[in-house]
């Protein structure tokens, strides 16, 4: 099984209010087609790790960070930090990578459709029938033409997550992509993205606060670990397979 992230000894800090906060990944590996879920209680770095894995955010250190998201392509994420590379960051994360954000994120000022077409344009690919599919999957064929404003919270996060599957990434993140859902909505949801993602034979990484919804859908938890360290004054969170 090909391994798509493979990390080791990366650590993030931040100062929040005069309270440290430390997060550590002693070594994670994630193989392709994986569902993965990060799980603990609000402040434990779960959207912090998603943001690194999703290239958005730097670690202070790091001593191994590779992605292999498909087949032949490999980065050295660590070496592209260290050498500042933000536009082959860049690039990476649009091309092979979808992020879903607990608020969706939707601009509002464009339409469903055009929200959802956005990734494919920023990388210039061509246009076929990959919108019209990706929003009859999801139920949102019918509202392509509304402002996200129009749209129920279910059908706002349906259409997030057509967004971020639009370009057909190999990896999919989502920071609790369903927190503002009521359990019945986020389950269907979620069972619908399920398969859409397995079809697509795409890794999944999310997180959550809700264990026996994750307990539900099978995921593969990264376990974690916190304490108050230095006399309590900063907090420390590890995450590990």
């Amino acid at each position: 099984m090909t391994i798509v992230y493979s990390l080791k000894n990366v650590v993030k800090e931040r100062l929040i209010d005069g309270v440290g906060f430390r997060l550590i990944v002693p070594g994670i590996q994630i193989s392709a087609e994986e569902n993965i879920a990060l799980i603990g209680h609000s402040g434990c770095g779960k959207s912090t790790l998603l943001d690194i894995l999703a290239l958005i955010s730097r670690p202070d250190s790091c001593e191994q960070m590779n992605i292999h998201p498909v087949a032949g392509d490999s980065y050295d994420i660590a070496r592209l930090w260290k050498r500042d590379r933000q536009s082959r960051l860049s690039q990476i994360r649009k091309q092979h990578i979808g992020y879903v954000l607990q608020s969706g994120g939707l601009l509002p000022y464009l339409t469903v459709r055009e929200n959802i077409e956005l990734p494919r344009k920023l990388l210039k690919l061509p246009d076929d029938d990959s919108i019209s599919s990706i929003s009859r999957v999801l139920g949102i064929d019918r509202q392509l033409d509304k402002l996200p404003g129009l749209l129920s919270a279910g059908e706002r996060q349906r259409a997030s997550f057509a967004r971020a599957l639009s370009h057909r990434p190999s990896i999919l993140i989502a920071d609790e992509p369903t927190a503002a859902l009521d359990p019945i909505t986020a389950q269907k949801i979620m069972a619908v993205v399920m398969e859409v993602i397995r079809g697509l034979k795409i890794t999944l990484i999310t997180a959550s606060h809700d264990w026996a919804h994750v307990y539900k859908m099978e995921l593969r938890t990264l376990r974690q670990e916190a304490e108050a360290v230095e006399d309590g004054r900063v907090y420390q969170s590890r995450f590990s397979d």
